[in-house]
C-alpha cells in the first residue's frame, strides 16, 4: 500500500516549518510515499519540491475563503484567497484540481459550516474525516456522517506544520494518486490515525513567533 498525506504545511506557510530536506527524508525513508504540500494561500514551495521529487509531491493550497478554509489538490496556479467558498471551489475545478475539505465544521480552525458544504456538495471531491491535529475539537465523526450521506470519499491527513507531525495520520492507497485516480483510489483506502507527539501541536504558534522575531532582527 502507498502511504499518502494530503494535508501538510511547509516553511512557506506563515505557521508552517517543514523544510524541503525533511520532506525528502520522509519520502526516501518510506515513512510516506506521497505527500501533498498545502501551504496557506500559495503553491510556490510545493511546485519547487515537485520539480525534484516528481509525483511523490502533490501541489496543493489551503485557501482561506470568506466561508472558511478549502484545499485544492493538483493545482497548477495559485488561487486567490478571500473569495467565497463557491467561487474558490469552481476555480479549483477550472484548472483540473480536486476540491478537498479540511477539518469541516470546526470553529477553532475555520472549517466550513454545514450550510456551505451543502451548497458546494456537487463540487466537493474529498472530505477530511481524520485530522492529526484535531485534539481540542474533533468533529471527524460528524464529517464522516456528512460524507456518507452525500456519497463523498474520505481521507485521513496529518495537517502537519513541522517534521514531527509527518507520517502519523495518513491514508493508504493502492497506488500513487493522480488528479484522475485519487477519488477512485480513496474508495478502497485504509487509514492510519496515530496521534502526533504533543509538541507538534505547538508548531503553528512557534513557527509564527520564530518568523516574526526573524523579521525584527
Amino acid at each position: 500500500m502507498i502511504k499518502v498525506d494530503l494535508h501538510t504545511h511547509s516553511f512557506a506557510s506563515l505557521d508552517g516549518g517543514i523544510k524541503p530536506q525533511q520532506y525528502k527524508t520522509i519520502l526516501e525513508s518510506g515513512q510516506l510515499d506521497c505527500v501533498a504540500i498545502t501551504d496557506h494561500n500559495r503553491i510556490d514551495a510545493a511546485q519547487e519540491l515537485r520539480k525534484s521529487l516528481g509525483n511523490k509531491v502533490i501541489v496543493g493550497e489551503e485557501i482561506m475563503t470568506t466561508d472558511g478554509e478549502l484545499i485544492g489538490l493538483f493545482l497548477t496556479k495559485a488561487i486567490e484567497p478571500h473569495q467565497s467558498a463557491l467561487v474558490t471551489a469552481k476555480a479549483i475545478k477550472a484548472q483540473g484540481g480536486l476540491v478537498y475539505v479540511p477539518h469541516p465544521f470546526e470553529t477553532v480552525r475555520s472549517g466550513l459550516p454545514q450550510t456551505c458544504l451543502d451548497e458546494l456538495v456537487y463540487l466537493i471531491d474529498i472530505v477530511e474525516v481524520h485530522n492529526g491535529r484535531a485534539i481540542f475539537q474533533n468533529l471527524g465523526p460528524k464529517a464522516a456522517t456528512w460524507a456518507r450521506l452525500n456519497r463523498k470519499v474520505v481521507a485521513a491527513s496529518s495537517d502537519a506544520h513541522g517534521y514531527a507531525g509527518l507520517a502519523t495520520t495518513y491514508t493508504e492507497l493502492a497506488s500513487i494518486p493522480t488528479a484522475k485516480t485519487l477519488v477512485k483510489l480513496l474508495e478502497t483506502a485504509r487509514f492510519s490515525t496515530n496521534r502526533p507527539p504533543l509538541r507538534s501541536l505547538l508548531y503553528p504558534k512557534l513557527n509564527r513567533m520564530s518568523k516574526h522575531l526573524g523579521k525584527k532582527s
